[in-house]
């Protein structure tokens, strides 16, 4: 089953991205904090992280930490972002973000979009 690690320090969107990957058949591990996200992917490598921008730490900041140790550095990330924030999303590109999807998103968007990291 494909595992994926969701980071976001927004509940309800935190819940709704686990409940659509939940329910497209995915291992979902979801996690408030990017240092609470950090100890997940380390203690069980995901199969792909989904990062929304967050407010104890940046997307590329929480990017960059994965993509500079040994058992992350080749997990896929899918950033989360508000529409019309570019700098943010060109930033976590940067730090080695995989792709980015703007809110609004379809459920079906989101999913289509793991799966394809996760391959």
């Amino acid at each position: 089953m494909t595992s994926v690690l969701v980071v976001d320090d927004d509940p309800t969107l935190l819940r709704i991205i686990e409940t659509v990957l939940t329910s497209a058949g995915l291992e979902v591990s979801a996690r408030n904090t990017a240092q609470a996200a950090l100890r997940a992917a380390h203690t069980s490598r995901p199969d792909c992280a989904v990062l929304a921008t967050g407010r104890d730490v940046t997307a590329s900041e929480l990017c960059h930490a994965l993509r500079a140790a040994e058992d992350t550095a080749d997990v896929p990330i899918l950033l989360i972002t508000e529409r019309g924030r570019w700098l943010e999303a060109a930033a976590a590109f940067d730090a080695g973000a995989d792709d980015y999807l703007p809110k609004p998103f379809s459920a079906q968007d989101l999913v289509r979009r793991v799966e394809a990291l996760a391959r």
